[in-house]
């Protein structure tokens, strides 16, 4: 496969153009720049001037904010077929948050001129975008609410539901509990609490790369999902 068909099968797997023309979508693709980060790299930090949307191919990273004495509250885990730095091409601002890669990925960078011009002649692209912006905006405002209204066990229980399938959730080798505590705006520490605590209340089984859900209305009933 050359690079310009990997750039194509990369893009057609994000929402964003899942209803594009494929002779637009090449010769976007043929204007992406593709680049590889290393487990731990920067890939911007917060505050620097972006300008280009990136397209996830493979691997994960994380969107943080960073206190000045260096703990980090995860905003957003991003993997395959995602995109980010939306805020930083469309709102053409500095970026709120940092993106560090969890561990070796692929990314493609569309330039802004690209995006803007895409917007400008494509108005169903544009409502994509509107939608996807949206939808990054409730998230962000749910995470608000965890972090100031429900305690560790509870947002430990909303996260497990929201991010498993088949009542079970799989760790990948960089979801440690620092990280996930990051996520959950806590320390390892309490973390590993509120999983003793659930697994404690037969909620939850904790194995060495998955959580398993053993009693899914009672993990709602924790989360606050019947209130």
């Amino acid at each position: 496969m050359d690079v310009s068909d990997e750039a194509i099968q990369a893009l057609t797997a994000v929402p964003y153009f899942a209803g594009v023309d494929s002779a637009l979508v090449a010769m976007i693709a043929g204007q992406t720049i593709r680049q590889e980060y290393d487990t731990g790299q920067v890939v911007f930090l917060e505050g620097e001037q972006e300008v280009a949307l990136y397209v996830v191919q493979q691997g994960w990273l994380k969107a943080v904010k960073m206190s000045p004495d260096g703990r980090e509250q995860v905003l957003h885990f991003i993997g395959p077929g995602e995109v980010f730095n939306a805020i930083g091409v469309f709102v053409e601002s500095t970026n709120p948050a940092t993106v560090i890669a969890l561990e070796p990925a692929t990314l493609w960078l569309i330039p802004q001129a690209i995006m803007l011009k895409l917007l400008d002649d494509y108005p169903e692209l544009a409502r994509v975008v509107i939608q996807r912006l949206a939808s990054r905006v409730q998230q962000l405002i749910a995470m608000v609410e965890d972090l100031s209204l429900r305690t560790i066990e509870a947002r430990l229980a909303r996260y497990l539901i929201e991010q498993s399938t088949a009542e079970q959730l799989q760790r990948p080798r960089w979801a440690t509990q620092t990280e996930l505590a990051n996520r959950l705006g806590t320390v390892p520490d309490v973390l590993n609490r509120a999983l003793r605590s659930l697994a404690k209340d037969q909620l939850i089984r904790v194995e060495r790369h998955q959580i398993q859900i053993l009693n899914y209305n009672g993990l709602e009933s924790k989360a606050g999902f019947d209130k």
